[in-house]
């Protein structure tokens, strides 16, 4: 079991990065409620933070700025690109898995990079050359900001280092959520239950959580995982809509898979419902609201610091503040993913709900050219080898096996 620890409240974002604040989540109570029925499984799944990730980095704490006011930290258009892995790690004492049944967990591991059109060949290849500027080099830069969608496409990988930024989620019904399924009502999308189960910056002890384990049991004696699996690998971008209206804002996560290729995705990738091309709107709850629902994830929650409650959820900043939204003190139960910030706490309790499938639909939820993008750079990216994906997480690929990313099940 790997244990981590909640990062140090942080200063919240300028207001120079943000328009208007979220004052209304997309979906309703009764919503929530459904939403919940449909994750079957997820407590069972979750309790006990059986999450194959590492512990977090530590961060110098801060001084947090209290204005008791709310402050606006919603930001419309790319918040976040990245490359996104998934994983699934057979049931204890198996040491394959032949179907869904046989997985114990799936999880989505996000490794957030800045964007493509920020990084030169020049200073990506050597760390020296960081402040040089090449007039050419700034122009093609430039082209590239203007390249529709650009916002949306990750820097390369260039070179492998154990010392990269990562979130691991835990997906509770141990697969994504089906843009063509229906959830309870047959107008309603399919709305899985995650939770951010590590946060860290070494991708070293994330390796040692994904790999093989063996551990003694009062009850049951000595009991063995076998490795996880990596199941398909692309390229990610979470994307908040420009909605006049605050009620409608959401915030979509779409990817693009790389490996394995389209024609080579089978039985395993479609089992843990991955399409080639996919989205989901993303919400986040409130730690604070009350569960509600008899199958909602009852962990503790993240421990966000103030800020976040009070800009992001709407929370009352002080006894006897009017200021808030919702109806209670803790402000709204669920919101969309106004900051990366709210992903950046073990705990954090996330809401998937299906959206859209393949490449047009990519494009429909990220708009603007970004959902293009993204399949034209998996395209590139599919020529890579397995042990190069490999290599981008500093993972052995003798420990773990490359089976499912050629759509077999093992």
């Amino acid at each position: 079991m790997i244990e981590g620890k909640t990062p140090d409240q942080r200063t919240p974002p300028s207001e120079e990065m943000s328009t208007t604040t979220q004052n209304q989540s997309p979906i309703t109570k009764n919503e929530t409620h459904n939403g919940a029925e449909d994750s079957v499984g997820v407590k069972r799944e979750l309790d006990g933070r059986e999450a194959e990730g590492a512990k977090p980095t530590k961060r110098p704490k801060v001084e947090e700025k209290e204005t008791g006011e709310q402050q606006s930290v919603y930001k419309s258009g790319t918040i976040e690109r990245g490359h996104i892995y998934f994983f699934y790690r057979p049931k204890v004492q198996l040491e394959e898995a032949h179907s869904i049944d046989d997985v114990k967990n799936f999880h989505m591991l996000l490794i957030p990079w800045p964007p493509a059109f920020s990084i030169t060949e020049e200073n990506a290849s050597s760390s020296n050359n960081v402040n040089k500027t090449d007039p050419s080099l700034s122009e093609e830069a430039e082209m590239k900001v203007l390249a529709p969608g650009a916002d949306a496409v990750p820097a390369p990988v260039t070179q492998s280092t154990t010392k990269q930024h990562y979130r691991f989620i835990t997906v509770g019904k141990k697969k994504l959520p089906d843009p063509e399924g229906h959830g309870s009502g047959s107008r309603r999308k399919e709305i899985f239950w995650a939770t951010v189960t590590a946060v860290g910056d070494d991708l070293g002890s994330l390796e040692k959580g994904l790999g093989e384990k063996t551990y003694d049991t009062k009850t049951r004696g000595t009991r063995h995982e076998a490795p996880s699996r990596l199941v398909a690998r692309g390229a990610y971008a979470i994307v908040n809509t420009d909605a006049k209206m605050m009620s409608k804002r959401e915030t979509h996560l779409g990817y693009h898979i790389s490996h394995p290729k389209s024609s080579e995705m089978v039985d395993v990738q479609s089992s843990l419902g991955i399409y080639s091309a996919s989205s989901f709107v993303l919400q986040v709850k409130n730690p604070h609201a009350p569960t509600t629902g008899p199958r909602q994830v009852r962990t503790k929650g993240a421990d966000y610091p103030a800020w976040i409650m009070r800009d992001v959820f709407g929370a009352a900043a002080g006894k006897g503040q009017k200021e808030r939204r919702g109806r209670e003190p803790y402000g709204l139960r669920f919101a969309s993913c106004e900051t990366p910030e709210l992903l950046e706490y073990e705990g954090a309790q996330l809401l998937l709900i299906a959206a859209r499938e393949g490449e047009q639909g990519l494009e429909d939820s990220l708009a603007e050219g970004r959902g293009v993008a993204l399949t034209k750079l998996e395209e590139e990216e599919s020529h890579e080898t397995v042990k190069q994906i490999l290599q981008e997480l500093s993972v052995d690929l003798e420990v773990f096996p490359s089976e499912p990313l050629k759509g077999e099940w093992i």
